[in-house]
């Protein structure tokens, strides 16, 4: 599957982005309740954006991409809207960024504040390091061998930065987190280099820790070493034995093992205890209990083989020898964590930056079943994932190093159903750039069979389910944003759908829905025209077909749209 970005551009003036963040950037801004009808008002944009999806599963619409070339980018809501923002680091520039998110979810450029020249800043972090109930700001300064942290005023503007050294360290990776249960929020970064850790130190082969004081300052570093020549990458935490204080994982990229250091409350850790991961260079780490034991296990990333190494807990603090899953890629740099198919498993994410593509892997019985491959831009190399247009569908965000560009990949409407009537659940997806939906008879074991398309208008994006001709086979109703109109394909049972019928709806529907709303056994539709500022209602007859729809304003732009007896009327 390959794709071509249609980019949505910020500048940031630097290069080669290598880190990401993630969080719910709400789109909504009003609700509205008719006829039973839950609908999502989304408001006018400040800017123009187009709008762009993605699936996961096999199609691979256009995704929007932001061209600023970051380095590292985390996400807060600086100036108390609601909305999300991000701040970027510009190694290169020697600066940080922050942009203001608007409720649709694109941001726009609002100040920069210098880390110092030749700071080379690497990764940024968010946390409220004063308790005064605003976000602050920790960069990593690679090149001046210090943490920058900058205050909060509360309105999006934040004091200048103030230094906190790291010695002869050359800190690549921070993580926030209480560390010695004082409700203050530390910092930990990982050292190149120095042998120590809670920053992790690259240079000095160790890994920091900054205690807060709870009034935006920090004590003086502790370091706790990594080994000779570990050269710890990345970091996280977790409570790896369940006594209540948090616990380190650090992948040493240079010795090729996972360091464990458990944590004794205080702010001070045991000595890191080693797992091999043998000729494999770990470079990213995760945590989840991928197995359902009510344990933290480990996930790591390997750089030069084509595979990772999954470490599962025994909730004592320690871990099992690294199951390897391969990858097919030999520079598997970045995972991100996430339940993608709501099946209560973890499954992963993680980018190939010798591939230029993102694997997804479900998890399947303490393990992962075959990997899913979907192709991104040139130089990938970080990946996370959250809900950005508030959905409730999963995206990715995927950072391209020599594309310099920060793609984010919105996950794109599906549904599921029996299809075919063998108890085992199909999907049936939309894919916006070649005008059809896509259905995927499933085996019952989690994979599936090779897509079937069918033709619809254009620009489909939002997609349900129901038995519209009472034949006890499911049909498909699909919403056609750029055609104004709907479209049925009914079942036949044999594992195909009749060809479209279509229905006019107004402007720029937007979200599609099946309910019984006139109490007739039969199912009706029910439509949000964005263009309108209203719902459409289609009431069926049961044998396929549907009237004309009924139209009712909202007096906003109706976006998302759910169905359900709000006022307990039956």
């Amino acid at each position: 599957m390959s794709m071509t970005p249609t980019p949505l551009e910020y500048s940031c003036w630097s290069r080669h982005p290598t880190a990401i963040a993630v969080g719910a950037f709400t789109l909504f801004t009003s609700v509205a309740m008719i006829t039973d009808v839950l609908v999502v008002n989304l408001t006018v944009a400040k800017a123009k954006v187009q709008k762009c999806e993605l699936n996961f599963i096999t199609t691979v619409p256009n995704p929007i991409e932001y061209n600023y070339e970051p380095r590292s980018v985390a996400v807060g809501d600086f100036n108390n809207d609601t909305w999300l923002d991000m701040v970027v680091a510009k190694q290169n520039t020697d600066n940080i960024t922050i942009f203001l998110g608007y409720s649709n979810g694109i941001f726009e450029s609002h100040m920069k504040y210098s880390t110092d020249l030749y700071s080379a800043p690497v990764m940024v972090a968010v946390g409220d390091f004063n308790n005064n109930h605003q976000l602050d700001i920790a960069a990593a300064n690679f090149g001046t061998n210090c943490i920058g942290i900058f205050l909060e005023y509360g309105n999006g503007y934040f004091v200048s930065q103030m230094h906190i050294s790291t010695g002869v360290s050359r800190p690549v990776w921070i993580h926030i987190a209480d560390l010695n249960n004082d409700t203050f929020l530390d910092i930990v970064t990982a050292n190149y280099g120095t042998h120590n850790l809670v920053v992790a130190n690259y240079g000095t082969n160790n890994v920091a820790i900054f205690l807060a004081n709870g009034v935006g300052t920090f004590s003086d570093y502790k370091t706790f070493p990594t080994g000779i020549n570990s050269h710890p990458y990345s970091v996280t935490v977790g409570y790896f034995n369940n006594d209540l204080f948090l616990d380190i994982a650090v992948a040493n990229y240079g010795t090729n093992n996972v360091g464990v250091l458990l944590g004794k409350g205080n702010g001070t850790f045991t000595s890191q205890t080693n797992y091999s991961l043998d000729d494999a260079s770990p470079y990213s780490i995760d945590v989840g209990d991928f197995n359902k034991e009510n344990r933290l296990d480990l996930i790591v990333t390997n750089k030069g083989t084509n595979n990772i190494a999954l470490l599962l807990g025994h909730g004592d603090g320690t871990f099992s020898n690294p199951q390897m899953n391969e990858t097919g890629s030999f520079s598997s740099i970045s995972v991100a964590v996430v339940d993608f198919n709501h099946d209560n498993l973890l499954d992963i994410s993680i980018i190939s930056n010798d591939t230029n593509s993102i694997s997804t892997l479900f998890g399947y019985d303490e393990n992962f079943q075959p990997q899913t491959l979907f192709f991104t831009d040139f130089g990938s190399i970080s990946v996370a994932v959250g809900d950005f247009n508030e959905d409730s569908r999963l995206d990715i965000v995927v950072t391209n190093q020599y594309a310099n560009s920060v793609s984010v990949l919105l996950g794109l409407i599906n549904a599921v159903g029996d299809f075919n009537k063998d108890t085992h659940l199909d999907i049936v997806v939309t894919n916006g750039e070649s005008n059809n939906v896509s259905v995927l008879l499933g085996f019952g074991n989690g994979s599936f069979k090779n897509q079937t398309n069918y033709p619809t208008g254009y620009a489909p994006s939002s997609i349900a389910v129901g038995d519209f001709n009472n034949d006890s086979y499911l049909d498909i109703v699909v919403r056609n944003s750029n055609d104004n109109n709907t479209s049925i394909l009914l079942g036949n049972g044999s594992d195909t759908f009749a060809s479209q019928v279509k229905y006019s709806t107004d402007y720029y529907p937007q979200s599609v829905a099946v309910g019984d709303f006139n109490n007739d056994m039969l199912p009706d539709i029910v439509v949000t025209n964005f263009g309108d500022n209203s719902v459409g209602v289609f009431l069926g007859y049961g044998n396929g077909s549907f009237k004309y729809q009924i139209n009712y304003s909202t007096n906003s732009r109706p976006w998302s749209i759910a169905i359900g007896d709000f006022n307990k009327d039956t």
